[in-house]
């Protein structure tokens, strides 16, 4: 057999386990569960004129043509042509990064990003930014959750795609990459960042004392396999510490593995569904129930705090015990990642990742391009004039607050207070930015703290919710992700007519 004809194959194969996805089920089965129109034997040319093409091309086209050139790109152009950004071809190495995100370490420069497939003069397909990973050197240089990427070492990102993008932001530790940040409408700004060891990370926690109140503080940062007995082990910790509530911080989690946020929603939900998955393939429809002999958590007030970095599983976690009135959320509304893939291995140590469902809230709402909004609504920090932005950028490109610290070692709070009034007569921001600025520089050479209650009004927000009491009649009169959307659908209802006069 010689080469043309064994890519050939190989192409053919993988054409067919494209389109059929699982192996094992039968022609007659796939697409009745399809709702497609063409028939097997339409596909079935499709396929074998593919593969003609691809033997012209290796054969006749006017240069000698790499027949692994061409089993990419068909597989990315198949991909792309559905027009879902999570649905996306990922050769040897891509699939390499996405082991060692999941098993929780890499080089790289530690933001967790999204990109989509369209791309047009009016809505470039920048690289968005979901959320930076707290202590990696993109959140230690100021990238925050909602701004894009715009430029890689000088190269525009609407054109590359998402395989291009990680392979330029991960690579050797210690070698720089310089990013071009839009944020807001206007306002951009360069970074270098150096790629140092990305450790995922996944539970930390601690307690929070208020007043004469305990408080547990578990931040889930991301979902992973070791997440659901670390949550477990901070669970028990704070009972055996008796304390009166609970707060999970969701800010800036990305997501990860639906079954772990399912799991960890069975610690507190006693009975009925937790998450469901809707597909048009049966076999990917299923309902992830609640079993009472999972439930570790019975009758403590919980927050959950979230914001526009909180996504996917932990929309699903936020989302589930919102609608079963077990949490009252603060913060801001989450991302609206509503879908599920999953990634199938090729033979070529390549795969793709296919959007297979959708997944649904308990009160059965897809929260997809939507997201959840909170009970109490409250921002990080306030809104910024474009001139502050810019006050805040200058702020770090001359590096002062790095070189005080330098000189100035085992800075106290009273010490981070009058320096950062100090700064605020060059500098016009809030002065409570300014100490958290300082504090996380004086913090790179301690142990890193947990929580940062000067700066942090949204988790000071929980506390307070917890303190008030009465939290089960605060928790009951929260409305359902179902009721919340079936209002928001009723009031564009009734304002399209005005807008129609």
């Amino acid at each position: 057999m010689n080469l043309h004809s064994s890519k050939l194959k190989i192409f053919r194969a993988a054409l067919f386990a494209l389109c059929f996805f699982v192996s094992g089920f039968s022609v007659s089965k796939c697409y009745a569960e399809s709702g497609q129109k063409n028939s097997a034997a339409d596909s079935s040319e499709y396929i074998r004129t593919i593969a003609q093409i691809f033997y012209t091309l290796q054969s006749r086209f006017v240069e000698e043509v790499d027949p692994e050139t061409l089993y990419k790109g068909a597989l990315d152009g198949m991909m792309k042509s559905l027009g879902d950004p999570y649905t996306v071809y990922l050769d040897s190495k891509d699939m390499r990064s996405l082991n060692d995100t999941t098993e929780g370490a890499f080089y790289g420069v530690g933001l967790s990003i999204s990109k989509r497939n369209e791309n047009s003069a009016d809505n470039p397909a920048y690289v968005d930014v979901i959320s930076p990973i707290e202590g990696t050197p993109g959140y230690k240089a100021g990238i925050q959750a909602g701004d894009k990427l715009i430029e890689i070492n000088g190269e525009p990102t609407p054109e590359m795609s998402m395989e291009t993008v990680l392979s330029k932001l991960r690579g050797p530790k210690g070698e720089g990459v310089e990013v071009t940040v839009l944020r807001g409408k206007s306002v951009t700004f360069k970074r270098t960042l150096i790629r140092d060891l990305i450790e995922v990370p996944t539970v930390e926690f601690g307690t929070i004392q208020s007043g004469k109140n305990l408080y547990g503080y578990m931040k889930l940062i991301q979902f992973t396999p070791d997440t659901v007995p670390r949550a477990y082990e901070a669970i028990d910790s704070f009972k055996e510490k008796k304390c009166s509530g609970l707060i999970i911080d969701l800010r800036n989690n990305p997501g990860g593995l639906l079954d772990s946020a399912a799991k960890i929603g069975d610690f507190f939900i006693d009975e009925g569904p937790i998450v469901s998955t809707k597909s048009r393939l049966s076999y990917e429809t299923r309902s992830m129930n609640a079993s009472p002999d999972n439930t570790i958590v019975k009758d403590m007030p919980i927050v959950v705090l979230i914001n526009k970095g909180s996504a996917s599983a932990s929309e699903i976690l936020s989302g589930a015990l919102k609608d079963n009135h077990l949490a009252y959320l603060v913060g801001e509304r989450t991302y609206g990642k509503g879908s599920v893939q999953q990634v199938m291995t090729l033979k070529h140590e390549d795969g793709i990742k296919v959007t297979m469902a959708r997944y649904y809230t308990p009160s059965d709402t897809n929260i997809d391009k939507i997201g959840i909004p909170p009970d109490k609504e409250i921002a990080l920090s306030p809104e910024y004039t474009e001139e502050q932005t810019k006050a805040f950028l200058k702020l770090g490109e001359d590096d002062v607050i790095r070189k005080y610290v330098e000189e100035h070692p085992n800075m106290t709070e009273n010490d981070i207070a009058s320096y950062a009034n100090l700064l605020q007569k060059d500098y016009d921001l809030d002065a409570r930015l300014l100490r958290r600025l300082v504090r996380i520089e004086v913090g790179r050479t301690k142990d890193p703290v947990l929580y940062d209650l000067d700066f942090d009004v949204q988790l000071v927000e929980a506390m307070k919710v917890l303190d008030q009491g009465d939290f089960k009649t605060l928790v009951k009169s929260t409305k359902t992700l179902k009721e919340l959307q079936e209002e928001a659908e009723a009031k564009a209802e009734q304002e399209a007519p005005e807008q129609k006069k």
